[in-house]
């Protein structure tokens, strides 16, 4: 995220995901607006002269904190789910907590691409998460996004349940992140696609989504990808069916910018005095709104060659482990036109891109 959040006691750099500070141990909780932690005592926090309390879910992980004047005891990531585990199912609720954290770094990312996000309670076809898993079921979860619902099989979670999943599909790589990264493109693309000639320039791009997408899927677990997959696409999946391109190309250009703005938040970059990979220096920028999208993708070319140099050092394969060709960036210029585009206020984008009227009803 755009911030370095620090223990406001100690000063000490908490990762996201914690609940108290790793040095000084004192009890922590996210505020959303600011992007900053602050110390909780008896389970709230005055921040600007409010009292903000720690969201219901805290005991399954959930360090965001919800203002005194919110329409529930949870905050505005955990109100977004509409369905999870029964709560004697504690090995199941064990599961949402690390898919919820993952949830926790969309939405952020979201806000600080000043991406709009309508709660599902809040109008029909609005953003929402079931959060259910096969294994409490006993029958298989159909993952995918629906008007406005994402689907997600808390399975997933298990690596060897999700790593079968990688090969069965092919991928070179498989995230709890990455997935919602794709499911919330399939929401995206019909939030931002305004018009008939966004639309038309899309299908040109993409192709039709008004094709069968059963007959597509039939297709694809049949024959696979096309041979020369690899010269117009950035994954086999993308290869399926046009919204699952769009959702492949949505997915990477949160990939791109994301890593980006953490790179750029902890101050690194390539400097062409001591790099042997380019002749002028590399500096990789918080937010890419004001650029074009070639400055975006000729940073990150650069800069995930050194990711992908850093992870091979450890033994692990690339960090980025895909190939950029022309019609991939063609199609990540279009995602970052209507990303750019999208009329947000400075402070609705720090909000979550909410004003809080509409987060809190």
């Amino acid at each position: 995220m755009s911030s370095q959040p620090r223990c406001p006691h100690c000063r000490h750099f908490v990762y996201l995901d914690r609940l108290a500070c790793p040095n000084c141990e004192a009890e922590l909780g996210y505020h959303i607006l600011s992007r900053q932690f602050y110390g909780i005592r008896n389970g709230q926090a005055v921040i600007d002269d409010e009292t903000w309390y720690t969201c219901s879910n805290r005991e399954w992980g959930c360090n965001w904190l919800v203002w005194e004047g919110a329409p529930a005891g949870r905050c505005f990531s955990c109100r977004l789910t509409r369905a999870r585990p029964d709560a004697d199912d504690t090995v199941a609720l064990e599961k949402l907590a690390n898919v919820e954290e993952a949830k926790r770094r969309l939405l952020l990312q979201l806000g600080d691409l000043g991406l709009p996000i309508v709660p599902w309670s809040v109008e029909p076809g609005g953003l929402g998460f079931d959060l259910i898993s096969s294994l409490s079921r006993g029958r298989p979860v159909m993952i995918g996004h629906a008007n406005g619902i994402i689907t997600i099989d808390l399975a997933e979670s298990l690596d060897d349940r999700r790593e079968a999943l990688r090969v069965r599909l092919g991928e070179p790589y498989r995230t709890i992140l990455g997935h919602l990264r794709h499911e919330v493109g399939h929401y995206y693309q019909n939030v931002l696609l305004t018009d008939d000639e966004l639309w038309a320039r899309c299908r040109e791009l993409f192709g039709d989504e008004r094709d069968s997408y059963k007959d597509a899927l039939a297709r694809h677990y049949s024959f696979g990808a096309p041979a020369n997959w690899q010269e117009s696409f950035i994954s086999e999946y993308a290869t399926m069916h046009p919204w699952e391109d769009f959702a492949e190309t949505f997915a990477h250009y949160l990939h791109l910018t994301g890593t980006l703005q953490t790179a750029a938040a902890i101050g690194i970059h390539l400097d062409a005095a001591v790099t042997n990979l380019r002749d002028t220096d590399v500096v990789p920028q918080e937010s890419y709104r004001d650029e074009p999208v070639q400055q975006l993708l000729t940073d990150w070319e650069w800069m995930s060659q050194a990711f992908n140099r850093i992870n091979r050092s450890m033994g692990f394969g690339d960090l980025y482990p895909f190939d950029m060709v022309a019609p991939v960036k063609r199609k990540l210029g279009f995602v970052h036109e209507i990303v750019t585009r999208a009329p947000l206020t400075t402070e609705q984008q720090r909000a979550l891109a909410l004003p809080r009227e509409r987060e809190l009803s």
